[in-house]
């Protein structure tokens, strides 16, 4: 298939491995910080640490949205489904979520509440469409590539009349996200480790561009390269990277040139724009309150606003004591580290959110990196 098959090709990633391998500084360490999940999973079902020489590590950082979604809000949206005439909709991965007592919008679901599985923002439409006599809330989540398009259902709801329809906002913002593990103080007192450059999330660039990453690269002189999904992308990157870092320079490269502009897509976030404004704080699991980081629909949509509709109150709950998850989500920690890891905590039973979507580290690393880590032990034995 063009523009996959081209980027798994194994022949170019062992060429790939080979410069990288050469060009990278044996008397230094690296430490590459890949935001996203997407990232992560690749790295992961990829093998790509494999490929690369020991003094390069890669860190994963918050870029899976189900990951960062705090127990307190994914409460609030069990308390909304147990509303009677509530019918919730939302993505898959954000059903299976468990909150601090082991309760998740699926147990809720079996527990007789109306809750929908969704592919799309556009199916919640129709589901109002069709209910008109239930009031239709959807989970909203993710970063901004996940944001157009629940402005678009908040506009047509508003040009069909739904009365019936609402979205519960938890949509946030990956360069706060950034600029906060770099610099919160609250943050360095959970633990940090040292970071030498980013790889800069690839869906999320396709609508803000390049160019607010612009300030990280000035500003903490870390470097930046954006790049696709696929395993080549990924290793291009690393390579990438690690020439800045040699040569002391600290930009914004971008290696996913098919899709990525240096302004984005405008239209999309012109879009977003005339929907939503910024929260002045707002929580992250393992990032604590990161200010303006998220996303609140604005008051000319109100009536489409849960939090509002609903009176959605504000709570704040710890994680479970045994997860990991925060000093995961933080690259303080790797999955493995987590002692209920691939034992109590797997992904027919997750613990904790990084269990939960295929784009989380725990949930990769159960799916590939740990039978790396068994046949690794098996050779030194």
């Amino acid at each position: 298939m063009k523009y996959i098959d081209e980027f798994r090709d194994g022949d170019l990633a062992r060429k790939i491995a080979a410069n990288i391998r050469l060009e990278a500084d044996h008397s230094r360490s690296y430490h590459l910080m890949e935001f996203c999940g997407g990232h992560t999973h690749a790295i992961s079902r990829y093998g790509i640490v494999d490929l690369l020489p020991d003094n390069i590590h890669m860190i994963h950082g918050p870029g899976c949205p189900v990951c960062v979604l705090p127990i307190g809000r994914v409460e609030n949206a069990i308390q909304l489904a147990q509303t009677p005439g509530v019918i919730l909709c939302s993505y898959g991965d954000m059903l299976r979520i468990p909150t601090a007592n082991g309760m998740s919008l699926l147990k809720t679901k079996a527990q007789g509440a109306d809750i929908r599985m969704v592919y799309s923002s556009a199916d919640t439409i129709k589901i109002a469409q069709n209910n008109p006599q239930h009031q239709v809330v959807f989970l909203a989540i993710g970063f901004e590539t996940t944001t157009p398009p629940t402005a678009v259902v908040i506009k047509q709801a508003q040009a069909l009349g739904l009365t019936n329809f609402s979205v519960f906002c938890n949509h946030v913002l990956t360069p706060s996200a950034i600029s906060h593990i770099l610099q919160s103080p609250e943050v360095r007192q959970l633990g940090v480790v040292p970071l030498d450059g980013f790889i800069g999330p690839a869906h999320v660039s396709t609508v803000i561009g390049s160019q607010p990453y612009e300030y990280f690269a000035e500003e903490f002189q870390k470097p930046v390269v954006i790049a696709g999904f696929e395993p080549l992308d990924v290793m291009q990157a690393i390579l990438m990277l690690i020439r800045q870092l040699n040569e002391g320079r600290a930009e914004v490269e971008n290696e996913f040139t098919r899709a990525v502009l240096p302004s984005g897509n405008r239209k999309a976030q012109m879009l977003v724009a005339e929907v939503f404004e910024l929260r002045r704080s707002f929580e992250w699991r393992g990032l604590g309150l990161v200010p303006y980081s998220a996303l609140k629909i604005k008051s000319n949509y109100a009536e489409f606003d849960a939090e509002q509709r609903f009176q959605i109150p504000s709570i704040s709950i710890a994680d479970n004591k045994a997860c990991e998850c925060g000093a995961i989500l933080r690259g303080v920690k790797q999955p493995q580290d987590c002692k209920i890891f691939g034992t109590v905590c797997t992904p027919e039973n997750p613990i904790g959110s990084c269990m939960v979507s295929s784009e989380g580290a725990c949930a990769a690393h159960y799916s590939y990196g740990r039978w790396r880590e068994t046949n690794a032990d098996r050779m030194e034995n």
